[in-house]
């Protein structure tokens, strides 16, 4: 959520700002939600405030182990890089500690254009994202999570980290991100055409002329599931004149009370307890799923299953039952059937801008081009699963870095050497 303090009003867009309570199970305790977007400068830092300005939450651990001289060098070589040319790469030894976030957010301070950060080891995307927005708080950042399972997997991603994603790809279809961070091996995925994210988000605020029956029909097409208690993210129950739900991105659901066919309030609310927390202005809902529910898409679904895959499709409860409009689960491994085509991460990062490769990434991606390609010869004749070639899901190793040919680069390269191609400047 960006939380305008300045104006004493609020609007939930992309889920809570770094460090923005939230009330914790079953108690008045208040914990700490995993942020979407980290936009965590309040009103003014970044533009006046001083170095630290906006802040919020512990230091984290390995910044408060890094030493003044480790600092020192951040901020050295920051300042000697040459200037990062398109269709260049600059290589470099990574830093220790948490001088590698400390190098990036200075980077992306220097140079007011997106970077993508692809790291090589998973844990290493959430750990940057933390340090540099502690580093730069007025910088806006945001990870792009891995679905946390493997390729072909039987069971869906949790909606925790759906909403997370799209969250992300919201923030760059809008260019509404400075860092995006993101594993290898997500970086490689075929994603939703950003057509999509733009025709399936509405929003809506505090005083706007909106029908209950408009607002549910809104909140079908999106995706958004109908439940009598909202506890997940893409979901909405009905009461009375009283809509609860929770917008994928946001941290918090949220109720909204019609008077009518007005918004007369908007308030987020705790899960646990139900009680209301503090008033919203202005809601966006982006889409429940990283595909489409509605009928059509549900059609082509069928039609594309039957046109590129073998075998006896009633077999398949997958197929089954997105006649009736249930995603079932592991869907997320036949999105391409729902779209006239896919896109990559680099399509929404735009020509404009520069990227960082945290260590051995062109490693990690050969190892993962390995270990799917075993799992889809495996899978590929299930008669109830049958598995999408590689090629439909993922893009080679080989085409990504193509396809970074045209943007300045920036290589962070363990102590082994890093065996992605060499175009050093």
């Amino acid at each position: 959520m960006h939380d305008q303090r300045g104006t004493g009003h609020r609007q939930v867009l992309l889920g809570l700002a770094r460090g923005e309570p939230r009330a914790a199970a079953g108690a008045g305790n208040q914990g700490v939600e995993r942020h979407s977007i980290a936009q965590v400068d309040a009103a003014g830092a970044g533009r006046g405030g001083g170095a630290g300005a906006g802040r919020a939450g512990p230091v984290p651990a390995r910044i408060l182990g890094m030493s003044a001289s480790e600092q020192a060098e951040s901020l050295h070589l920051a300042s000697s890089l040459p200037t990062l040319k398109p269709g260049q790469r600059h290589a470099l030894a990574r830093p220790a500690g948490s001088a590698d976030a400390l190098l990036v957010a200075e980077l992306a301070r220097r140079h007011r254009h997106p970077w993508l950060v692809v790291t090589a080891d998973p844990a290493d995307a959430q750990r940057l994202l933390d340090e540099i927005t502690w580093f730069a708080p007025s910088l806006r950042c945001g990870v792009l999570p891995d679905w946390e399972t493997l390729p072909y997997d039987a069971f869906s991603p949790h909606q925790d980290l759906v909403s997370e994603r799209l969250a992300t790809l919201w923030a760059l279809h809008q260019r509404a991100i400075d860092v995006v961070l993101v594993p290898a091996a997500t970086a490689l995925q075929r994603l939703a055409p950003a057509s999509f994210l733009a025709s399936t988000t509405f929003s809506f605020h505090k005083g706007e002329a909106l029908d209950e029956a408009a607002l549910r029909a809104q909140l079908v097409l999106a995706g958004y599931a109908h439940v009598t208690q909202v506890v997940a993210p893409g979901e909405y129950a009905v009461r009375g004149g009283l809509i609860d739900l929770h917008p994928m991105g946001s941290a918090l659901p949220l109720r909204v009370d019609l008077f009518g066919d007005t918004v007369e309030s908007i308030h987020a609310f705790d899960p646990d307890s139900q009680r209301s927390l503090y008033p919203i202005e202005e809601v966006r809902l982006l889409p429940g799923h990283e595909f489409p529910l509605d009928d059509s898409a549900c059609q082509r679904f069928r039609a594309q299953w039957r046109e590129r895959i073998e075998g006896d499709p009633s077999r398949s409860p997958l197929y089954k039952d997105i006649a009736h409009g249930v995603a079932g689960p592991g869907i997320e491994y036949y999105l391409p059937l729902f779209h006239e085509r896919t896109e990559t991460l680099l399509d929404y990062l735009g020509d404009t801008a520069g990227v960082v490769l945290h260590g051995d990434v062109a490693g990690a991606m050969r190892q993962f081009a390995t270990d799917t390609h075993e799992r889809w010869r495996l899978l590929r004749h299930d008669p109830e699963r049958p598995a999408l070639p590689p090629a439909e899901l993922y893009l080679s190793d080989e085409a990504f870095f193509v396809a970074l040919k045209p943007l300045p680069q920036l290589a962070l390269r363990d102590a082994a050497a890093d065996s992605a191609p060499a175009d050093d400047a």
